[in-house]
């Protein structure tokens, strides 16, 4: 597929994706939804990928969905957009690789959905998020309404849905929905050199870790432990575990292949 929504270069075994429609504040236009889903669907069997770091281009991370195509949409029309909404948030959680959201600015409705599908966020000191849904009669959609609690609470995601107010990023930090604020102009960086921490790290033991974290949200923990047993068989019997540990005894960093 040829990209015209986002822009992605790889370099080093990080895949840097940005959200390319600033004149729309990087709205997710039915293009860029169906893009986004190729290249992350992609991105499991490319070996060059390790980590991706997801950011957007302009004053904005996504203004979400594009409320001008969405004045005339039928109740069939709107069906189809959220269910390729859906598809685009399982391929970003169903990536076994790490996927690192650099909001840089604006991340409002879907924009913090897509946001809260990725494993760790960081968010400019500039950048806000808003769950703008009601505001326009609406409710919050691509699984916000699943993700936000499980990160802040009931009660806090039911105040940011509610309300629909601007959340900063050091409100968002407090409450638990980023992981780190940065400057503005040291936001990238900073994605990277956690993108590099984790590229240099064991790849099939982190894609296990994110699969058994994402199913152990709605298991039980008999079923979490059936799956860890069968991750953690196959993790004993790789080089990067060999490695680990000849690596531990001899007192020097892994060099881990997978």
């Amino acid at each position: 597929m040829t990209y015209t929504q986002v822009e992605v270069s790889t370099n080093n075994g990080i895949c840097l994706v940005t959200l390319n429609r600033p004149d729309i504040r990087n709205a997710l236009v039915m293009e860029m939804r169906e893009e986004l889903i190729d290249l992350f669907t992609g991105m499991a069997a490319d070996e060059s990928v390790q980590v991706v770091i997801l950011t957007g281009e302009g004053k904005a991370f996504s203004a979400g969905g594009d409320l001008r195509t969405l004045q005339t949409v039928t109740s069939e029309a709107g069906r189809k957009r959220l269910h390729i909404g859906h598809r685009l948030i399982e391929s970003i959680m169903n990536l076994e690789k790490p996927v690192i959201a650099a909001v840089n600015g604006a991340a409002a409705g879907a924009g913090t959905s897509i946001a809260l599908a990725c494993d760790v966020i960081l968010a400019s000191e500039s950048a806000f998020f808003v769950q703008s849904f009601i505001k326009v009669g609406l409710v919050p959609d691509l699984g916000s309404a699943y993700l936000l609690p499980r990160l802040v609470g009931r009660q806090r995601a039911l105040e940011v849905m509610l309300f629909g107010e601007r959340i900063t990023a050091d409100q968002a930090k407090q409450m638990g929905l980023v992981n780190k604020v940065s400057e503005h102009e040291q936001l990238l960086k900073d994605a990277y050199e956690m993108a590099e921490k984790l590229a240099a790290g064991p790849g099939m033991a982190m894609g296990l870790t994110k699969k058994l974290v994402n199913r152990g949200m709605d298991g039980s923990l008999h079923e979490l432990f059936a799956l860890e047993g069968l991750a953690q068989g196959l993790c004993f019997e790789s080089a990067d575990f060999t490695e680990g540990v000849n690596a531990f005894f001899e007192k020097r960093d892994p060099a881990f292949t997978s």
